[in-house]
């Protein structure tokens, strides 16, 4: 029996108000569709990456799994952040290869972060400067 549009959304809903059989029995139903996700998100990786699209799905799932509560409003609203997840991953595997890097050096949000603090001190600096 082939599943409906509605049925995933459903599922979502279900999921999004703690049910995890709801998530237990929708990840088939959108696996093939994560699956093309990861592949295009992979399509602009480095040759030779040490991740591959059904890992990359994997590791979004593990993600996923521990979402509690969330709001979801459709497939398109759950792709988009199942999307963001592997895109996430990608970007923290990226970092944590850099030369030089620390394994315990804090990945994209808290980097990002520390590096727009810096930034923020830095404009305020400069812009002292030119008023004294």
């Amino acid at each position: 029996m082939a599943a409906t549009a509605q049925e995933p959304t459903a599922l979502l809903v279900a999921w999004g108000h703690g049910d995890q059989a709801a998530f237990d029995a929708l990840m088939p139903l959108v696996h093939d569709e994560l699956h093309q996700i990861a592949r295009r998100q992979m399509a602009g990786e480095r040759p030779g990456h040490t991740l591959q699209a059904t890992a990359l799905v994997n590791e979004a799932y593990l993600r996923l799994i521990e979402v509690k509560r969330m709001d979801w409003q459709n497939r398109a609203h759950f792709f988009a952040m199942a999307a963001r997840v592997m895109r996430r991953i990608l970007v923290n595997a990226a970092l944590a290869r850099m030369p030089g890097r620390r394994p315990d050096a804090p990945t994209l949000p808290e980097h990002l972060d520390a590096w727009l603090s810096h930034r923020q001190r830095l404009l305020v600096s400069r812009a002292g400067g030119a008023l004294g």
